[in-house]
């Protein structure tokens, strides 16, 4: 008898409510061992791919060959294609759309390269089947497998030899009889490691759908993490249409890629404008909203940042920033009353990102700014007008990465006008481009003061 932290893997003779390794509270299981120590340390070795040590210059080095999952985007978010031995783990809330999107990729798969086997440990093959039908999916080399059995998994990728294995999902995998509850740290890590495994050694790419903690990081101990080649996250509200798929790890590309889909009754379509999305389709002059380039990988959106500011009528005043850096949103604020004398403390500030992104980069901080203030002096920015710049504490603007290609994107969308920082711009651009060394500086080319 052991007990296992389900967060960093610390194990342990006793229990501690507290994990000595990590400091995580309450997340010590306990865990059954499968044979005594002894046992397992006269017992042989096994081979993880069966291959034997080499030196570098004779190791083989094929060339990368990456299939198309039949979406652009999600080729794109995983660097490139897919790469045949990859393991993937694909998280999501539950009804998000992940069993959804992953019969989308199972068929275009199918259709395109070869056998693929989908495997349900929580639906029976004719619920995933009615699913299929009201995709419109009929793939002759798309196998379904309604298993829970780790041992009949394996069995059934070797009698079909697939190139692309989905195990939906990983928490109802029983890796062996004794090795716990299903769902637990133990069996959870067994199966994924023999996955993983399984899937070096055949080159079957496979995809690990995870359940989400009510903190929203993957269930399960940390080591599936580090087992897997690729981890991405599918976020979304159930109630509104739009879906992100985010990588949080990628060993074959970048991890700042996001593809954007939205969900209809035809299953995940990808948005191919993600801009066009995000931004009113009423581009008419507003208090409160200003367009800013952000880069998500090596993609340009532009989004509109929204803000809200009324006097505070009863109680302390309130933040409330959904989608944005609420410490980052607070310093902004500061640096706004110390630098331009705006009297916001007794306000209360509303800021959000239409359509529901989520955006973390600093070059977002002078469109925050922007719509702040014209929110309090109830003075809109020009609809033609983007602004974009990372604002210091001294209140100065400082440079943005990759700034010509957000302004080629921003063009592109038909705006005249960007307010940026002073720095320089290679190529050129048919744009009319306001530095600004200072938001004082800022503020008097968007016409905003009281």
């Amino acid at each position: 008898m052991a007990y296992v932290c389900r967060e960093c893997g610390y194990r342990s003779l006793k229990w501690f409510g507290r994990c000595p390794s990590c400091g995580s509270w309450g997340t010590l299981e306990e865990v059954t061992e499968a044979e005594p120590r002894s046992a397992r340390k006269r017992a042989e070795p096994m081979s993880w791919l069966g291959e034997e040590p080499r030196p570098l210059p004779q190791v083989p080095s094929s060339p990368l060959k990456r299939l198309s999952t039949g979406f652009p985007e999600v080729d794109r978010l995983l660097g490139g294609g897919l790469i045949p031995g990859a393991v993937i783990l694909f998280g999501g809330e539950p009804g998000v759309g992940k069993s959804t999107l992953l019969l989308q990729i199972a068929a275009a798969l199918a259709r395109h390269h070869g056998s693929v086997l989908y495997v349900s440990g929580e639906e029976s093959a004719p619920q995933v089947k009615l699913r299929a039908e009201r995709l419109g999916i009929e793939e002759g080399r798309l196998y379904l497998f309604a298993e829970q059995s780790l041992p009949r998994i394996v069995a059934a990728v070797e009698e079909i030899s697939p190139l692309a294995l989905v195990v939906d999902s990983l928490q109802t995998v029983l890796a062996r009889a004794n090795g716990g509850e299903v769902g637990g740290i133990q069996q959870v890590r067994e199966a994924a490691a023999e996955i993983a495994r399984l899937s070096k050694l055949r080159g079957t790419a496979s995809f690990l759908v995870s359940h989400i903690t009510k903190g929203g990081g993957f269930a399960g101990p940390k080591t599936v993490e580090h087992i897997v080649d690729v981890a991405i996250y599918l976020e979304g509200v159930r109630e509104a249409d739009l879906r992100i798929l985010r990588s949080v790890k990628n060993r074959f590309g970048s991890t700042n890629e996001v593809a954007v889909f939205k969900m209809s009754d035809c299953g995940m379509e990808e948005v191919a404008n993600p801009s066009l999305f995000f931004l009113s389709r009423d581009r008419g002059a507003k208090p409160g909203s200003a367009i800013v380039p952000v880069l998500e990988g090596t993609r340009t959106m532009l989004v509109e940042v929204q803000a809200l500011v009324s006097p505070t009528k009863y109680g302390p005043p309130q933040r409330r920033t959904p989608g944005l850096d609420y410490n980052r949103v607070l310093v902004l604020l500061a640096v706004l009353e110390r630098y331009l004398g705006v009297h916001i403390g007794m306000s209360d500030v509303y800021l959000t990102v239409a359509g529901g992104f989520e955006v973390r980069e600093p070059a977002l901080d002078l469109g925050i700014a922007a719509a702040v203030l014209s929110s309090l002096y109830n003075q809109p920015i020009s609809p033609d007008t983007v602004v974009l710049g990372e604002i210091g504490l001294s209140g100065e603007i400082r440079p943005v990465r990759k700034a010509q290609e957000r302004l080629k994107e921003v063009e592109k969308l038909g705006f005249r006008r960007a307010i940026l920082p002073d720095q320089d711009i290679k190529g050129k651009v048919c744009l009319e481009l306001v530095r600004a060394k200072t938001v004082s500086e800022a503020c008097e080319a968007l016409n905003l003061g009281g």
